[in-house]
């Protein structure tokens, strides 16, 4: 008979857990390693847009540096009984997916892991690959109407049976794929890695026996349960609390408001302390920006969401030593609306910028808990933008670059946001020489985008100033959001600048698909600065001057934005103390009755004039 989690809790070894954890750790990153190695896709080998996870038999996530899709859709269509080792799973369908996937570029492999011929894990990885077919290269058409468009659909499989490949299956995918070669060679590092991995997790209960590692399993997502009640959701004030945010565009309507609404709910005595409603979120859209959160209770997004609880964390050193596993589930309760919002589709909605959702959710989150909290909360980011070329290379062969290009953080209650930053953890920009040496373009600059971060007492992070010259005649293309609206500011802190690409001085849309772009002509990509947290004006001058000398802020920037009037060269920039008093006291007047939140000029030309929205307010 099995323990109970609170006997086998009381039961782990402290030791043992300690040892369990770093093995699963260590694990989880020697998945990720191998994968990298092996991969042949710049996706997922070189911009490391991908992760892996460490499952329990029953479903609940171990780890927490990296996050994964879900367990639930294998075991549903496949009896755990019924699995062999050398098995590997397979699927992409954002329906089937019970909400771990949201693209279908998005492919998901999952291994069990075997112990005295019973499973008791799973190790799974999936990632961003280049292509699965559909209207355009990238499989992420920016004004399509349902999910067919956007490339093969594939609900879970058995990719490999006791170690032996389904050819069939393989076949059918890589012919549906533009990069038919990099789609196989993805999957098979993602494969090998995966099962490298139960291999090294089989040894682990090998070692130490089933009872006592499944008891570590329990006490680990245990500890993780108490620790965020106790050190971090004690920090939220009973009561209820609203924020909203939204995208912007969807790829076929006209730019307009496409509404997240949060409503948070705290009752710290209750035995799941956070209710997390989403009433009041707008109809799901036309084109590809929903994300279907709304299955297996919305157990995704519960993980996903998290990390941002951490914020309220005593020190930024505690707040990087908590890991976000499924100890977080029993502490949020979700409510999602109707079906047919942008966070609950209905089948075949198009999905492919389902990030215009997700990773606003993040900032939602972290809005209305700085309204709780009275600021301790980061402004906002948005950190995840795909802008690539694909035409005929050199050597007359079809091609295609993206790269998810990240952007600055927002500026926190105790620093300055992060410079160019990316939400998938380990991520980076496509290296310059990998990249002129495959494709035909020059990268002539790679820089920080000087005024970008939102101004602040701590400002927020820059964005990337990356610029492209092609050699050859090419299509552009873009699904980025925080074009027109701005990464906002909090506590009297300014809006970052937003998403900007220019081709030659014509300045695209940020949803592109098939942009020409003739030989000889520079591509400028500018992305989002983080939002600016508390007001500019009480920024230490010496600092602006600072930022002055390396290039974050112009001199311009120091005076229109942060009040500050400075003398001398560019490289020794001085303060003139006396000048900034003054240009300071009359840009006080200016934002006396400031809202809470600021969105940047962009907000009133989708809401009909109004200078922020009600929930602004505080």
């Amino acid at each position: 008979m099995r323990r109970t989690t609170a006997e086998s809790t009381s039961a782990a070894d402290p030791v043992l857990v300690e040892i369990v954890e770093g093995t699963l750790a260590s694990v989880e990153m020697e998945v990720e390693t191998a994968i990298a190695r092996t991969a042949r896709s710049p996706m997922i080998r070189d911009a490391h847009d991908f992760r892996a996870g460490i499952h329990d038999v029953r479903l609940r996530k171990l780890t927490g540096r990296s996050y994964s899709a879900l367990v639930q859709p294998i075991v549903r269509d496949f009896p755990i009984a019924e699995m062999k080792p050398g098995d590997v799973f397979f699927h992409n369908d954002v329906y089937l997916s019970e909400g771990g996937i949201g693209h279908l570029p998005d492919l998901c492999v999952t291994v069990p892991v075997f112990h005295g011929g019973e499973v008791v894990a799973f190790v799974q990885a999936f990632g961003h690959h280049d292509d699965i077919g559909g209207g355009v290269p990238g499989s992420m058409p920016s004004n399509a109407r349902s999910v067919f468009e956007e490339g093969l659909m594939v609900p879970p499989i058995k990719l490999w049976d006791e170690g032996v490949p389904n050819r069939a299956a393989l076949t059918i995918m890589t012919r549906n794929s533009r990069m038919p070669d990099s789609l196989a060679g993805d999957l098979d590092a993602e494969c090998s890695a995966c099962l490298m991995g139960a291999r090294r997790l089989g040894e682990l209960f090998d070692r130490y026996g089933r009872e006592a590692v499944e008891a570590c399993f329990d006490a680990i997502i245990s500890n993780t349960t108490e620790t965020f009640r106790r050190e971090l959701l004690a920090k939220i004030p009973e009561g209820t609390h609203v924020w909203e945010d939204y995208a912007e565009h969807d790829g076929v309507d006209s730019p307009r408001l496409h509404t997240q609404r949060m409503t948070l709910t705290v009752d710290h005595s209750a035995p799941v302390p956070l209710v997390i409603d989403f009433t009041g979120t707008s109809p799901q859209a036309k084109g590809p920006i929903n994300h279907a959160g709304d299955y297996a209770d919305g157990v995704f997004l519960k993980k996903w969401l998290a990390p941002i609880l951490r914020n309220l964390a005593d020190t930024p050193e505690r707040m990087a030593e908590l890991d976000v596993n499924e100890g977080v589930v029993p502490l949020i309760e979700m409510r999602f609306p109707q079906k047919g919002t942008l966070l609950t589709p209905i089948f075949p909605a198009p999905t492919n910028a389902r990030t215009f959702v997700i990773l606003r959710l993040l900032g939602v989150l972290a809005g209305v808990l700085a309204k709780a909290t009275g600021g301790r909360m980061p402004a906002d980011q948005e950190t995840i933008r795909y802008t690539g070329v694909y035409g005929d290379g050199l050597d007359g062969t079809p091609y295609l670059m993206r790269e998810v290009l990240g952007g600055g953080s927002g500026g926190r209650w105790y620093a300055d946001g992060e410079d160019t930053i990316h939400v998938v953890p380990d991520s980076r920009n496509i290296p310059v020489e990998f990249a002129e040496s495959r494709w035909p373009f020059r990268v002539e600059r790679l820089g920080l985008a000087r005024d970008s971060g939102g101004p602040g007492l701590y400002r927020g992070g820059l964005g990337y100033d990356k610029h492209l010259r092609m050699l050859r005649d090419a299509s552009f293309m873009s699904i980025a959001d925080r074009s027109i609206l701005s990464c906002w500011g909090v506590n009297g802190g300014r809006a970052g600048k937003p998403f900007v690409v220019e081709i030659d001085g014509r300045e695209m849309e940020g949803l592109v698909d098939d942009s020409p772009v003739r030989a000889g002509e520079i591509i400028r990509v500018r992305t989002t600065g983080g939002g600016g947290w508390g007001s500019p004006l009480d920024r230490d001058p010496a600092l602006v001057a600072a930022d002055v000398r390396d290039g974050k802020v112009s001199p311009d920037g120091a005076r229109d934005d942060y009040g500050v009037i400075l003398s001398g060269s560019q490289d020794d920039p001085q303060v003139d103390t006396e000048a900034t008093g003054i240009r300071r006291a009359e840009l006080r007047a200016l934002v006396a009755d400031a809202p809470f939140f600021d969105r940047g000029p962009g907000f009133p030309s989708l809401s009909g004039g109004l200078p922020y929205a009600e929930v602004d307010l505080v």
